[in-house]
């Protein structure tokens, strides 16, 4: 009789199952797969090497705390030469001396998650069991059967394996792109991801359930954009928009999610202070792209917030223009949320592909603070029965606005606003360039098709079906070639007659600063004409003058002064309302590197800026980071005043671990210069 089969260690070959499956920078302590994609490990015996003819080895894999067949969280198969496809299997590579090599295979549609490998070994009447180890099972997007498959491998090396990006701010005139971390590969992500994922509250309620559930992208989708805010729960970041984070971080200040992260962590699960959408949207892409599902961050430029979802946003303002009453909905200069791919086999053919998920806390969605995933395709359809959320989403982009204007003796007028058109430039970066990628086409028809009026019916969206009144009177808001941080400048009301007769016109022109969720702040510049002559066929330019003395203080982190004209003939009772946000340019960062940039040679960053304004800069803090360059954040501050003209200037030292290209992302504050945003490109070679 056989002595018994004895093991003496197992190999869980994390290099090159690494390399196999994309997850090299996730290896280095832990074995990390991808589902639907075999993996070798090496089993070493004492004494003797496995004989199949005696020998009889039972593999078993289970997640979660309460594993079962039933849910797909428990699997028990044997070593066998058949191959079952879409199956947990193991059969010999190889074997030599005492060392027995392995492929095991997994299920394309397996839950992902952390999973307890252990082997039965029988010889005769004896048997042992042995724990192998622990892996982690990710989707996988390089498996045709997996839900997430992505054909592209550009898209794949863009929206799984980069780990740093830019999201886009500013105005729909002016969009002004930030870089970000997203540090997807960086130590301890993964592990605080997965954390993340059972501290969501329908695992609490039934874990064996949501962890069986963690086999589908959207499920896990709508979790992790429920999880990004703690509105319901532990989630990781709480939202602020009143400009008052004097016990936390503001928004802007961040450039990167490997912080927020660690910091939920660290805390004990607390949530970290404070978030806006593209903070929200930043983190969820990082926790997603690390899980696997392919991810990307997009703005919406003039983004309504509906809440009633009757695809209207109703404005009423006093005889100056000035918004009154509830503000609960409005027009967001942009919003940002992100896209995730996948297959929807719980929805007709078609909508398969990009989906929005949102997880800024704005509605509930079945009780939770969440939204999505909704197809893209559904949206630009106007199928509003599509789950999940597909009528709020569809409000964001293609909602109508009016504007009442209310007199001194009560009564409202429609006033005509052609310069507000919701959902513009939705934008996210390009695929493998440093550039913006306009993709407002995948959620809307060309304006006026006959595709568009097609899915408004469809949507039922009735006010975008009516025609829009035309007085023969146009007015826009003009700007400045260049409006900088600092100055001085002018923008004007162009006002054209298009008739025959002259109006005799009250223009008010007034300009405040605003937040970029649409909450405006003082006044900053005024003009009242009250008898503007236009002759026949006309056209005129109104100056107003906009002085640094008046924003300086009042100027949110967001840049944007927002500057109304209302145009009132009484003759005619009639009101002709135009609005523009400003985006105000901060100065540039400038970042240098010296020396060579080798792997794991140590490097130095000299960053730079001039102050352009005419006061001294007191409070200077540059903020570093870098995934692959920088292990974790750096802050320096500077400690005298920067005078007038003058640069702050700081040398930071950077270690690159890993060969390729990386993003070096800076952040500049100081008390008068908030959020000033910068980044350099390091490609890194070999040692």
């Amino acid at each position: 009789m056989a002595e018994e089969l004895v093991l003496e260690r197992c190999d869980l070959e994390l290099e090159a199952n690494g390399r196999d499956h994309h997850t090299a920078d996730l290896c280095r302590e832990k074995l990390v797969v991808r589902r639907g994609q075999a993996f070798r490990l090496t089993l070493h015996f004492k004494g003797r090497n496995y004989e199949a003819s005696v020998d009889s080895l039972t593999f078993s894999v289970t997640t979660g705390p309460a594993p079962s067949k039933e849910a797909g969280t428990r699997a028990r198969f044997p070593l066998s030469d058949a191959v079952e496809e879409g199956a947990w299997t193991a059969k010999v590579v190889d074997q030599r001396d005492s060392a027995l090599s392995l492929q095991l295979s997994t299920p394309p549609n397996a839950p992902i998650g952390l999973y307890r490998l252990s082997l039965e070994a029988s010889t005769g009447y004896q048997g042992s069991s042995f724990v192998l180890g622990h892996f982690i099972l990710l989707f996988n997007p390089w498996c045709a059967e997996d839900s997430v498959y992505l054909d592209s491998d550009e898209e794949r090396q863009e929206y799984i394996l980069t780990q740093h990006g830019f999201i886009y701010q500013g105005s729909a005139k002016f969009i002004n792109n930030i870089p970000w971390n997203f540090g997807q590969f960086e130590d301890g992500i993964l592990d605080i991801c997965l954390l993340l994922l059972d501290k969501n509250p329908k695992f609490l309620r039934d874990a064996g359930r949501d962890c069986s559930r963690r086999s589908s992208p959207v499920y896990v989708g709508r979790v992790v954009s429920g999880m990004v805010n703690c509105n319901d729960d532990q989630g990781v970041l709480l939202g602020r928009w009143d400009n008052n984070y004097g016990d936390g971080i503001s928004p802007m200040f961040w450039i990167g999610s490997v912080d927020i992260l660690r910091r939920w962590k660290s805390s004990g699960c607390q949530r970290v202070k404070y978030g806006q959408c593209w903070v929200f949207a930043a983190v969820a892409c990082t926790v997603l792209r690390c899980l696997g599902i392919p991810t990307r961050v997009v703005t919406n430029y003039n983004s309504a917030h509906d809440q009633n979802s009757n695809l209207l946003i109703e404005y009423f303002r006093n005889e100056f223009g000035e918004i009154q009453g509830d503000k609960s909905e409005m027009i967001w200069n942009f919003h940002c949320w992100v896209e995730s791919w996948m297959s929807r086999p719980d929805l007709q053919p078609g909508y398969e592909g990009w989906q929005a998920l949102d997880p800024t806390p704005q509605e509930k969605s079945e009780g939770t603070y969440c939204c999505g995933p909704v197809p893209v395709r559904a949206i630009k359809e106007g199928d509003l029965s599509t789950k999940y959320d597909a009528p709020f989403v569809f409000a964001e982009v293609n909602a109508d606005v009016v504007d009442w204007i209310r007199q001194e003796d009560g009564s409202m007028h429609k006033s005509i606003n052609h310069s507000l058109v919701v959902g513009l430039k939705i934008s996210t970066k390009s695929v493998g360039r440093d550039q913006r990628q306009d993709i407002t086409d995948t959620y809307k028809y060309p304006e006026g098709s006959p595709e568009e009026r097609e899915a408004f019916k469809r949507a039922n969206h009735l006010n975008k079906l009516t025609d829009k009144e035309n007085t023969g009177l146009a007015m826009r808001i003009r700007v400045s070639q260049s409006m900088s941080m600092g100055s001085d400048f002018d923008v004007f009301a162009y006002i054209t007659n298009n008739t025959s007769e002259e109006h005799t016109c009250r223009l008010l022109l007034c300009a405040r600063t605003v937040s970029y969720n649409g909450i405006l702040g003082p006044e900053c510049g005024t003009k009242d004409l009250l008898n503007l002559s236009l002759a026949p066929f006309s056209e005129k330019s109104i100056p107003l003058r906009i002085l640094y003395e008046k924003y300086c203080d009042c100027l949110t982190e967001s840049n944007l002064i927002k500057v109304r004209g209302l145009l009132t003939e009484p003759a005619a009772n009639s009101y002709l309302l135009a609005e523009r946000d400003i985006y105000l340019e901060n100065p540039e960062i400038k970042i240098r590197i010296l020396g060579e940039p080798k792997q794991k040679r140590k490097l130095v960053a000299e960053v730079s800026l001039r102050n352009p304004l005419t006061t001294p800069l007191s409070n200077c803090i540059f903020t570093v980071e870098g995934a692959g360059l920088t292990e974790e954040q750096k802050v320096v501050e500077i400690p005298d005043p920067v005078e007038a003209g003058e640069e702050a200037k700081v040398r930071v030292d950077l270690l690159p671990l890993h060969v390729g290209r990386h993003k070096l992302v800076v952040n500049f504050e100081s008390d008068k210069l908030k959020a000033v945003k910068g980044f350099r490109n390091v490609i890194v070679g070999p040692a």
